[in-house]
């Protein structure tokens, strides 16, 4: 597999919010929140919307926009550490493809999605999180199913400050099945996101973090991230990429980062008794990068602990984001 696209995106603070980033940043740091010692930061302040950087208290959309009435809006999630963002190459490649299959115009270039991102992620002080995009086809003073020929987009992009290697990546986290009830395109990225919302309900309820979906007797993925198993004969193996499964960029990336250590992934569909009868389990997502998966069920996965591989495809992503995994991974050596 060839490489995918550049991890960071570089790109100069503008001076013109040097001083709104400095602002941005004491906000943040003056409104952290203590919860089980863990340091909880808010959402963006600013967001920007059709056009203009606002308050996010006054962002005002249409009652009439379809992704409001029909969920017809594409969506994408970058994440950002130290103050750049990550694989954006590709999540902006990927919401091309989403926007063409779902028949809303796309309003922008690709360098000129790269500059709002960045802005945004300056405007909101941004250091390590993610940034949500949602596109969607718009209002029109009506509601039908159809709509006019041509949509005039909806943009919002909005920020959220979160850790992205904490105490998920170091200890893991509990997964149980479900049946896949989703609808047949996967593979595009829309806000048709109640199955997957209802799915991380179930697993609440059940004391899990997530589900791993299971359709015709075969994993698909899990809630909101690619799913993957580590055989107890060393078999790296993550479900290949058809209209089942959403073709993860951190997926990609790893796939493409363990490849280069000359290590083989096999890209198959697996059984939920394969994935009891792993020694590793793990997901890979923009929002939780690589989370190891210690329970399966009421069964512990291996030893009940993250194991080697797991560790190894953090370390090798951590390190492509220019992390120092010695200070906040040191875990991930071991």
């Amino acid at each position: 597999m060839a490489h995918i696209f550049h991890v960071f995106t570089k790109h100069p603070v503008p001076a013109t919010l040097a001083a709104e980033c400095d602002a941005c940043k004491n906000f943040v740091a003056l409104h952290k929140n203590q919860q089980g010692g863990v340091a909880f930061m808010p959402m963006g302040d600013i967001v920007y919307l059709n056009g203009a950087f606002t308050q996010r208290q006054d962002a005002r959309i249409s009652p009439l926009d379809r992704g409001f009435l029909f969920a017809h809006a594409a969506y994408e999630v970058t994440a950002v550490y130290g103050g750049r963002l990550v694989d954006f190459e590709g999540h902006v490649s990927r919401l091309r493809n989403t926007l063409d299959a779902i028949a809303i115009p796309n309003p922008h270039s690709a360098a000129d999605w790269e500059d709002l991102h960045v802005q945004l992620l300056h405007r909101n002080g941004l250091q390590e999180g993610l940034i949500y995009l949602q596109v969607t086809a718009g209002a029109y003073d009506g509601r039908d199913f159809a709509g006019p020929d041509v949509f005039t987009p909806t943009v919002l992009l909005f920020a959220d400050h979160r850790p992205l290697i904490g105490p998920v990546a170091e200890h893991g986290i509990r997964a149980i099945f479900l049946n896949d009830i989703r609808w047949r395109r996967r593979d595009i990225k829309t806000t048709q996101l109640l199955s997957q919302a209802l799915a991380y309900r179930s697993a609440r309820e059940a004391g899990a973090q997530t589900a791993f979906m299971v359709e015709d007797g075969y994993v698909t993925e899990a809630a909101s991230a690619n799913s993957w198993i580590v055989t107890e004969d060393d078999q790296i193996i993550t479900r290949n990429l058809s209209s089942d499964i959403l073709p993860g960029i951190t997926r990609a990336h790893v796939i493409a980062r363990l490849r280069d250590r000359g290590l083989t992934v096999e890209e198959r569909a697996f059984t939920p008794d394969e994935a009891y009868a792993a020694r590793e389990i793990f997901t890979t997502s923009a929002g939780a990068m690589i989370a190891p998966v210690v329970q399966l069920e009421d069964r512990p996965v291996g030893d009940g602990k993250p194991g080697p591989v797991t560790r190894l495809v953090q370390r090798l992503y951590y390190e492509a984001l220019g992390a120092d995994v010695s200070k906040v991974a040191a875990w991930a050596l071991a």
